[in-house]
């Protein structure tokens, strides 16, 4: 919307009450927390903001959303439209990567009043001479609020509101360009502007849409069960490009401890040259700030980031704060770690569990102040390296407080920096880290399996205000997360997940190999963990392992990056379906997702069932887009290519899980 308002500066923050305010404005929307914290958006994002607005007695209202980055003086202004019922609605393209802020102004527009009423009474036959001249008045006000070319052009239309012809005056009074003008340099000595200003982020497209692909560096060496480099790496980038990942996810690509290391499948006691679990983070040869000797150096890594950048690929590096007991904070920084009666340091537990490879950091030293400052800089070394995306390590078991400072301060600095926090934990707690500043969030989507149960959660994250600073990521596995679903389902199963995490979520990623393999075998049954973890071990794949489901994930972010429809998450709309005879209710989910413009409209019908076909008949919703209920439509079936044309509001669908458990469709109305 063209900012065309002049001398409009909303009264913000103003020193002096002033009783002449008359319009209330009230329930802002989107505001998290009165305010506390910032709505996200992601560059070329549209952010609706509505509010209620209202006034004693008739009076026409104007209302303007203001925004501004951070530290500017100057706002910019878009124009607010009613709604019905005392609502009113504006919108701005969100711009480049920032801290931004946004609020409202509206006052009684007396002219525009008085436009309405000199209608009323010239309908009316009634003589409205004087009206004219109260008119002449209200543009005789504007002519000195003016500038430019505008100022004579309000002069002209104040001398016809006062010609001896009425006829002629009413006409001139009733120009749409009059009412331009008016609108463009209004009489704002009354208005009144919402108590706080409230800020939003935006943050890079790839906060919003993304697609990623996690492996060990170790396990890609030039020979099979040689330990892999970073060169060694570059070779895998192509072939990750091709099936269509932009984002690129490394394990901790640190220094492995050597005390207590674990050994395969989590050992207690690892056998000699079991190199360790990645996340047990330094030893003599460094830290946070280093790399493992045998990956290369931090020149071959930088080299590997920008190969990655060459196919397309961000690389996204896995912060883990905590520390093996060979760490050399541990002896440079004792303060820092907790120290028990018999003077060892307390490693990391959840009985029956014990953790002895790793050390909690404690973050209520009396040393915090300078165990703050390290610990970003340890993103502000990897930022310089070249990495822009984190993915970070259980964040919920380290302070609150911290997290909000540090990406605070680094987005402040580097506002392409996106943060993804790995934290499955208890509802507030991955609220709190969304709210104070990460920018995507692991979720529940991997305990989410049934029917009932997605259209629950996926409800619960695209309705407000979850949908304003929660971004979900989903992930069908982790090297951390086998779940029983794909231990059992088979290959169709994998193929279900990946469909529903690629469509359902605009922001997705899986364990690479691992899913790609269908690799389903648990450590022991009623476990969640693989059998011969490669957080424990170096592997060797052949990815053109018969079974694999390559074809189908590249087919299936193909269709992603082609459609704008899916390149957001909380426009999600589920659709009726009833099922065939004898088959079960439960098992077919659909949903409708569609481009800010609706230009763009994807429907996606998926079988939860991976043993059966199931079948039924689909309601596809024809009053969303406001298309008749008898009328014909195309549908593109984006996997098979195949087109059919629909008719009406009901339409059966069937799937297979044998031959394809999903459709996507791109659905076209005919002109």
């Amino acid at each position: 919307m063209n900012n065309t308002f002049r001398h409009a500066q909303p009264c913000l923050l103003s020193a002096s009450f002033d009783g002449r305010q008359r319009v209330i404005i009230e329930q802002v929307s989107p505001e998290l927390d009165g305010g506390k914290y910032p709505v996200k958006c992601v560059e070329g994002e549209l952010l609706k903001v509505e509010a209620d607005i209202f006034i004693d007695g008739a009076d026409t209202i104007s209302a303007l959303l203001c925004r501004r980055a951070l530290g500017d003086g100057e706002w910019e202004l878009f124009a607010m439209q009613p709604k019905g019922n005392d609502r009113w609605e504006g919108c701005f393209t969100a711009g480049k990567p920032g801290r931004y802020e946004y609020t409202i102004e509206a006052w009684a527009d007396h002219f525009l009043t008085w436009k309405k009423g000199l209608a009323k009474k010239v309908e009316a036959g009634l003589d409205v001479s004087l009206d004219l001249r109260i008119g002449a008045v209200f543009v005789g006000s504007a002519e000195g609020r003016a500038e430019g070319d505008d100022i004579g052009t309000l002069g002209d239309y104040e001398k016809k509101l006062l010609a001896v012809d009425q006829a002629a005056a009413v006409e001139a009074a009733l120009e749409p360009e009059l009412e331009t003008l008016m609108v463009r340099y209004p009489d704002k000595s009354c208005a009144s502007c919402y108590d706080r200003a409230l800020g939003y982020v935006v943050e890079t497209p790839k906060a919003g849409f993304s697609s990623w692909y996690e492996f060990f560096p170790r396990s890609w060496g030039s020979e099979p069960g040689k330990h892999g480099t970073f060169l060694d790496c570059m070779q895998l980038l192509p072939r990750i490009a091709g099936m269509g990942f932009d984002v690129v996810y490394l394990p901790p690509i640190h220094p492995i401890g050597v005390t207590k290391r674990k050994g395969k499948n989590n050992a207690l006691v690892a056998a000699p040259g079991e190199p360790g679990s990645s996340w047990a983070i330094g030893n003599v040869e460094g830290g946070h700030k280093s790399v493992h000797p045998e990956l290369g150096t931090i020149g071959d890594f930088r080299a590997f980031v920008a190969e990655a950048e060459r196919q397309g690929i961000s690389v996204a590096l896995d912060i883990a704060f905590q520390c093996s007991p060979d760490h050399p904070y541990v002896e440079e920084h004792p303060q820092w770690f907790k120290w028990r009666p018999d003077g060892t340091v307390q490693f990391a537990e959840n009985p029956p569990k014990r953790y002895e490879d790793i050390l909690p950091i404690d973050f209520e030293t009396s040393d915090w102040q300078n165990l703050w400052i390290e610990l970003r800089s340890i993103f502000l070394f990897w930022i310089g390296q070249g990495v822009t995306i984190f993915r970070v390590d259980n964040p919920h078991t380290k302070a609150f407080p911290f997290w909000e400072w540090a990406i605070t301060t680094i987005q402040e600095e580097y506002p392409e920096t996106v943060f993804l926090a790995e934290a499955f934990t208890r509802p507030r707690l991955m609220a709190r880290l969304a709210k104070i500043g990460f920018t995507q969030s692991y979720s529940y989507f991997t305990w989410r399996n049934t029917k009932w149960e997605l259209q629950e959660y996926l409800g619960e994250l695209s309705s407000a205000p979850l949908k304003y600073y929660m971004r979900p990521n989903f992930w069908p596995n982790t090297p951390d997360i086998l779940h029983e679903e794909l231990q059992t389902g088979g290959r169709s199963k994998f193929v279900i997940r990946l469909v529903l995490a690629a469509t359902m979520s605009s922001n997705y990623g899986m364990y690479g190999p691992a899913y790609e393999l269908c690799e389903h075998l648990p450590v022991a049954p009623g476990k969640e963990e693989y059998l011969d973890s490669e957080k424990y071990e170096i592997k060797a794949w052949d990815l053109d392992r018969p079974g694999n489901i390559r074809a189908e994930i590249t087919m299936i972010n193909r269709i992603r990056k082609e459609n704008p429809a899916l390149h957001r998450t909380s426009n999600i709309e589920f659709v009726r379906i009833d099922v065939s005879a004898n088959h079960e209710h439960d098992r077919l989910i659909g949903y409708v997702k569609h481009s800010e413009d609706e230009r763009n409209i994807i429907l996606v019908v998926v079988n939860l069932d991976h043993s059966n076909t199931q079948s039924g008949w689909l309601r596809f919703p024809l009053e969303r887009f406001g298309v008749n209920a008898d009328s014909s439509y195309s549908v593109e079936e984006l996997l098979s290519g195949r087109s059919y044309e629909w008719h009406g509001e009901w339409n059966y669908v069937e799937l297979n899980p044998a031959v394809m458990p999903a459709h996507v469709f791109r659905v076209r109305f005919l002109s």
